[in-house]
Parts: C-alpha cells; structure tokens; sequence
C-alpha cells in the first residue's frame, strides 16, 4: 500500500471516528480608543469577542500626536504574535492606519466610527470635509499643560450631545468625568502611507454621529475600499451597538 494511500485512508478512519483536526488559533484583536474616552469603552464588545474564543488586547492610547501615537502602537503590534486584526474608533483609526503599515501580521483593519485618512489627510480636515459636526472650538475646553503644549476635553454641557447621545446621562456623566484628553496637536498633524492600502478593512458607520458626519464615515469606507455596514448609533457606536460592532469584527477576523 503507498504512502499517500495510507495517509488517506488514516484521514478518513479519523472523519468516521469524529476525530477533529486541531483548528488554527484565532487572530488576536487590538481595540483602539480615541479621544474623549478610554480602553473601558471596548468593554461590551471585547466581552463578545472573549467569548467566541479571540485573544483581546485593548492598548491605552496615549493621545499625544499621531506619529508618537502610531509608533507607540506600532511597538505594541511587534510584541504580538500570530495574525492581528485591528479595531479603531475614532481618532484611533488614524492610529491605526499608520501604525499597521508594513507589518505582516496585521490582517484587517475594522474602523468604528473611525477616521481613515489617506496620506497628507489631516483629523480636522476629514472633519469638516462635509457639514454636520457639532465638534468645535465652543464644545470644548482647553488646559496647558506645558510649554507650547495644550489639551482638549469635551465640555460637560456638550459630552452627550455631541459625544453620545444615544446613551443614558447616567453613564454619560461618568464618561466625561473619565474622559482622557487629546493634545491640540493632533488635530493638524498629517497622516503617513496608509496600511488600508493593502490590508483589507471594514468600516462600521454611525449614521447619527455628530463629531464626525455619516458623509465623511462613506467617504472614507469607499475610498479605502472598506466593506461598509451602517447603523442607527452616536458617535460611540461601540458601546450603544456593542453585538453589531462585534459582529464586523467577527467577518473581518474570519
């Protein structure tokens, strides 16, 4: 009997046997948060994912300008083994966009409500590329914090409207107590070569979003070539349509 033929038959015998063959291990998942808001965000969704069996990783984001922001990721990533999948909201997405270029092991890119800028793109340039953010200079406050150096944080008066007006005021109110701030640097800083042109993404648009307008969430998605899904969400589609976000990161995992 050959070798071959004897391969075969043993395959088989373990098929009737209902042996299964080892599966390959799932990709690892990388949830990165923006500004206003912190890893805890991800909560809901990182729970769902645990649970159908990914490696979750949701790294602090440091909010200091996008080529210390990307490269701080991008150390993160090397430490990671095995095939990664990346979750961006927000801000993150510019992140992420630089972070993963170059890097093998990055498989697909997920942005949420996310900034997906192409090379020279900037935050605030995306922004208010098409009418409709209620993000400006009156809703937030400013606090130096160093010399030349000033942060940015949503005005308690203007966090849930504009932020997440689809949650409770309850869970808002703590929200903006928490909130992490972004340094003003980032909002002009341009983006690099974009890893999403040559990872494939998906793109989870919040069509009730009123820091970054449904227009430029499309925009963006086509442009990038993502596959689009929208739904009926504030800004923080994540954590009001925490099982739809974990559902396109599911398709894009898999």
């Amino acid at each position: 009997m050959t070798t071959t033929r004897r391969t075969f038959l043993a395959g088989s015998a373990a098929v009737a046997a209902g042996i299964r063959t080892p599966s390959k291990p799932k990709p690892t998942i990388v949830l990165v948060h923006g500004a206003f808001a912190d890893a805890s965000g991800w909560n809901q969704v990182a729970e769902r994912l645990l649970c159908d069996g990914h490696p979750v990783i949701a790294p602090a984001n440091p909010l200091r300008g996008v080529s210390s922001d990307s490269a701080y990721l991008a150390n993160i990533l090397a430490t990671l083994g095995g095939p990664l999948v990346l979750v961006a909201h927000s801000y993150g997405g510019i992140v992420v966009t630089n972070a993963a270029t170059g890097n093998p092991n990055v498989k697909a890119l997920v942005y949420v409500a996310a900034f997906a800028p192409d090379q020279g793109d900037t935050l605030i340039g995306l922004q208010t590329r098409f009418p409709g953010s209620r993000l400006d200079e009156a809703a937030l406050d400013f606090r130096p914090y160093g010399d030349g150096l000033v942060d940015g944080y949503l005005k308690r008066d203007a966090f849930r409207p504009v932020f997440a007006g689809d949650l409770p005021s309850t869970t808002t109110s703590l929200m903006w107590a928490g909130q992490r701030p972004a340094d003003t640097r980032t909002l002009g800083e341009p983006s690099g070569a974009p890893a999403w042109r040559s990872i494939p993404s998906w793109y989870l648009a919040a069509r009730d979003d009123r820091v970054l307008p449904v227009a430029a969430q499309r925009f963006m998605a086509q442009r990038a070539g993502s596959r689009l899904r929208e739904v009926g969400a504030s800004h923080v589609a994540m954590i009001s349509q925490p099982a739809v976000t974990a559902e396109v990161v599911k398709r894009a995992a898999s």
